[in-house]
């Protein structure tokens, strides 16, 4: 008589059955750890179910092998299993063809979604517009020769902009001698260590250093014939 589904053995027996592969007591409590069975209750339950024939078991040396027995299930034979292959390989083609029309409708979706909406163009449109008149009477004033920016309010930018571009850098040369010190005898991957930490490069955001660089020696260069 086959015990009841939500006993111990019930449970055993229902995992046995369904993964129909060979198994020791080990595998079998790690698997019905979520129905809280412990690996005793689990060995008496395997045990029972194999005096009582229910399951097949096979002993190597103190270790034994549960599985499930195989005259329960049917087994295809030679043509029936020739059809479910015939039958696998066309699902098998018939997914790859799904696979390819998603991919292609995916597609399709994202280049659609990059597209502007045709309120977004004009808003964008005036926004140009708007720059651009702004940018034309930048020009007629410097053409005209009028002053856009003090001397004075120009030397506090410029000092400021060299101070904030040498503390960029000094601080981006510091991280790297502390990160290069840090990592250097670590076993851990760079990557996955700085994405664990939080951690950005400027890259990471998009930002470059360069140019700044370029402009703060410039403006260092400038400096220097002015003197």
């Amino acid at each position: 008589m086959p015990p009841k589904s939500d006993s111990v053995e019930g449970i055993v027996l229902n995992f046995v059955n369904e993964q129909n592969r060979p198994l020791n007591s080990q595998n079998v409590a790690d698997a019905l750890q979520k129905f809280s069975l412990k690996k005793t209750a689990v060995q008496k339950g395997l045990d029972a179910l194999a005096d009582s024939g229910q399951i097949s078991f096979k002993e190597y040396g103190k270790q034994k092998i549960y599985l499930a027995r195989q005259d329960q299930f049917d087994i295809p034979n030679g043509e029936e299993l020739e059809e479910m292959k015939k039958a696998n390989s066309k699902l098998q083609e018939e997914l790859a063809e799904q696979k390819k029309i998603t991919s292609e409708v995916e597609s399709e979706i994202k280049g659609l979604q990059s597209n502007l909406t045709l309120e977004e163009i004009r808003s964008k449109e005036a926004r140009l517009q708007s720059e651009v008149q702004e940018m034309e009477e930048k020009l007629k004033k410097l053409q005209s020769g009028v002053i856009l920016v003090k001397p004075e309010d120009k030397k506090i930018i410029e000092e400021t902009f060299s101070e904030k571009a040498n503390q960029w850098r000094k601080r981006k040369r510091m991280f790297k001698e502390l990160w290069d010190n840090i990592t250097e005898n670590s076993p851990k991957d760079q990557k996955e260590f700085k994405e664990e930490l939080g951690l950005e490069y400027d890259e990471d955001v998009d930002v470059n250093f360069q140019p700044y660089s370029e402009m703060l020696a410039s403006l260092n260069k400038r400096r220097k014939v002015s003197r």
